[in-house]
């Protein structure tokens, strides 16, 4: 079985595969200074619910955008699982694809990982949206290369921050409100979150496909893709699990015999 870690600013994602079946899929709050130790205690509890265990393990693969979790990570697969983990971004992983930007090495692992899933799932040339701790937007060209993309504000981020910056505003739900003209504080808050929001995916895409010049299929990926979806017809196709397919393309990639 593959273990697949996740690791994003905001939560480390794990999931168990047993060949293309997902046996496992759990989540924990990101925090740089969790140790190996404490990842194992909190896993094989999780693992044990669907009666898994540690030896069931064989092979490991980790995407980290959090460098200072992803020693641990690693520590966790070798001492744990006893499994060398393949860590996208390293030379020796082949991940079939190619970042052809200013700086390859600059790109996160998690962008490549969803060119790659994405690539192999849909029509390209492809825009991929990834509703995280930011909210990225990633061409990926007919060839299924990376071409690089526009990073914005995530949506928590942005209203986290109006939050801080003005002290009577209160903390509200993300929710599509029923019109854009609120008629109380809660609801004015709510539409600039939502329709702003909606305003920054729909212009985005727009010029991204007039300067890309070619029709491209739009991919949401991320906690909030779904709820944009139901808000935008630009948004084509939305894939809850796009890193950790990518994860598991890029193992049997790489472990083909």
């Amino acid at each position: 079985m593959l273990l697949a870690i996740d690791a994003g600013n905001t939560n480390v994602v794990f999931a168990i595969y047993e060949g293309d079946q997902q046996r496992g899929l759990w989540r924990t709050a990101t925090d740089k200074k969790r140790t190996a130790d404490e990842y194992m205690v909190w896993v094989t509890h999780l693992m044990a619910l669907k009666g898994l265990g540690p030896a069931d393990i064989d092979s490991t693969i980790i995407a980290s955008v959090v460098p200072g979790a992803t020693f641990n990570l690693k520590r966790l697969c070798k001492d744990h699982f006893g499994c060398d983990p393949l860590v996208v971004g390293q030379p020796e992983v082949d991940l079939g694809t190619r970042a052809l930007v200013d700086r390859p090495d600059e790109v996160g692992a998690d962008r490549l990982v969803n060119t790659v899933a994405a690539a192999a799932t849909y029509q390209t040339p492809l825009i991929v949206i990834d509703f995280g701790t930011a909210t990225t937007f990633d061409v990926v060209d007919r060839d299924g290369n990376y071409r690089g993309g526009v990073i914005a504000p995530g949506l928590n981020l942005s209203l986290e921050a109006l939050q801080m910056a003005a002290s009577k505003l209160p903390r509200v739900e993300i929710q599509q409100p029923g019109h854009v003209i609120g008629t109380n504080t809660v609801e004015c808050m709510q539409s600039g979150v939502f329709w702003g929001y909606v305003g920054l995916i729909e212009g985005l895409v727009n010029r991204i496909r007039a300067e890309y010049g070619e029709p491209m299929t739009v991919v949401a990926t991320g906690g909030l893709g779904v709820l944009f979806a139901k808000a935008t017809h630009v948004i084509e196709h939305t894939d809850g699990e796009l890193t950790l397919r990518g994860l598991l393309l890029i193992h049997k990639r790489n472990t083909a015999q």
